[in-house]
């Protein structure tokens, strides 16, 4: 055998023992997912700046033309019509994606986007309190829904592909890419992480996030004041106030409470509604009326909407809540009330912006109570009362890290976590599935969902009503 053919047949079986490896395959795989991602991102990242831009204008112009309010009732039952026209199973929102990940079935219909973009414009131009986050979402799962179409893709890189749309979604949305990426692979299964799809939502991500920037979309900045640094023992090796740390445990305690009051209320107004009313239609109509007159009682517009910019100067917002004064000792729960009728009459939008405004709020009473900063337990109620809501707690912990900073990521994972057990097992996600229980001894630790557990507790309540009362 003459040099040149020995060379040949050494690459070639030096070829195959690299094909072999195991490296080699996980190169396929995240070249494969790079590719994947990429217009993933940058297509829902091109359509939630369009959205934020045409979002921050409405809420703007409604400022501007406080009478639009009075017009919400009528825009609720246009909502209504359109979803009823053109939405078929996209009503569902976020929990339609989820399902579709657990177990796949008629797919996400590609209206779902374009429609709840158009629906939660409308919802804020008139004055609903809602957010943002669940449009984002849903524009994320319909792009990812429509290219594993294009891309014939196997039904189980479609579950990994609509995780990668959330977590676009999500982390462009609020200009926080790795959020965006655990809360895809955290928010799905309570209890566990779905490390499987990691790759691809950090992916799509980021570059959701570098295509809302290229966009020229700015996002709402927060600033926690430096804490002085009091530690009690041990100084030098743990620089960790440990009075401030018993402080933020009852805080965060307060923080889960108020989660899991923010999700069985919005569940339950709409179960209530649609026991006592027939015509449905007649649901948002009422809601956008409750809303008004809610307004007149509290006298003032501040937990309309967003919460996020202010209408007039002094109005209470998320901004606000940072400083001494930010905020009324009941704005939390106005902010509940207000966004709880709002979603669980049938408008538009997401939670995640209203779960700051509590958090946020209730986070500067909580400080003025308990004499302790403003600014860092308005961050920390910023992101446990989502934590809880979501049963996301690592995921926003993460997000203190990028919207506030490092430093104080101890005091974040201490609040998230602790208010994720005080909220118990619900949340804002019915079709969450439960994978490992809050509370191992718990008497809804065989329920499948969410969903299953808050049937099961108000059957549970039901029965506890009948037997105690007169």
């Amino acid at each position: 055998m003459t040099p040149t053919y020995k060379s040949y047949f050494l690459f070639v079986g030096m070829f195959r023992r690299i094909i072999q490896l195991e490296h080699y395959s996980i190169l396929k795989y995240l070249i494969k997912w790079l590719f994947l991602s990429l217009p993933l991102g940058i297509a829902t990242g091109s359509i939630v700046a369009f959205f934020l831009w045409l979002l921050n204008f409405s809420i703007a112009f409604r400022f501007s033309h406080s009478y639009l309010l009075y017009f919400l009732p009528f825009a609720g039952i246009a909502i209504h019509f359109m979803y009823k026209a053109w939405g078929k199973s996209s009503e569902k929102g976020n929990n339609l994606i989820m399902d579709e990940i657990h177990e796949p079935g008629g797919g996400i219909p590609p209206q779902m986007g374009p429609l709840v973009l158009l629906t939660t414009v409308i919802t804020h131009l008139f004055g609903g309190s809602a957010g943002r986050e669940g449009t984002a979402v849903q524009i994320g799962g319909s792009i990812a829904q429509l290219f594993a179409k294009w891309f014939n893709l196997s039904e189980r890189d479609v579950k990994v592909l609509l995780m990668a749309g959330i977590a676009s979604g999500f982390g462009s949305v609020f200009g926080t890419p790795l959020t965006g990426a655990i809360f895809a692979i955290e928010v799905i299964t309570l209890g566990k992480l779905k490390y499987n799809a990691i790759i691809p939502c950090l992916f799509a991500s980021i570059i959701g996030d570098i295509t809302v920037d290229a966009w020229q979309i700015k996002h709402t900045g927060y600033h926690i004041d430096h804490l002085q640094n009091n530690s009690f023992f041990f100084s030098g090796y743990l620089n960790w106030d440990l009075l401030l740390m018993i402080k933020i445990m009852l805080a965060a305690i307060a923080f889960g409470l108020a989660s899991y009051v923010f999700s069985e209320m919005a569940h339950n107004i709409k179960k209530l509604f649609l026991r006592l009313i027939k015509f449905t239609w007649l649901i948002p109509f009422s809601g956008g009326v409750i809303i008004i007159l809610l307004t007149f009682l509290v006298g003032k517009p501040d937990y309309l909407s967003l919460g996020v910019n202010p209408e007039y100067p002094g109005s209470i917002t998320i901004i606000s809540s940072f400083t001494n004064g930010g905020a009324d000792a009941l704005s939390w729960l106005w902010k509940t009330v207000f966004t709880a009728v709002t979603l669980g009459t049938g408008f538009k939008g997401g939670e995640v912006t209203p779960l700051f405004y509590i958090g946020s709020t209730l986070g500067n009473s909580l400080a003025v109570l308990m004499d302790a900063p403003i600014s860092l337990f308005a961050a920390l109620g910023f992101i446990a009362v989502f934590a809880g809501a979501t049963n996301t707690p690592l995921a926003c912990t993460i997000m203190g890290v990028e919207l506030f900073g490092g430093e104080y990521i101890l005091y974040f994972a201490l609040a998230c976590f602790i208010a994720y057990f005080f909220s118990g097992h619900t949340g804002i996600y019915t079709s969450q599935r439960i994978g490992i229980p809050k509370n191992l001894d718990s008497k809804y630790k065989n329920e499948a969902t969410i969903k299953d557990m808050q049937e099961k507790r108000n059957g549970y309540l039901a029965v506890k009503f009948r037997k105690y009362r007169f």
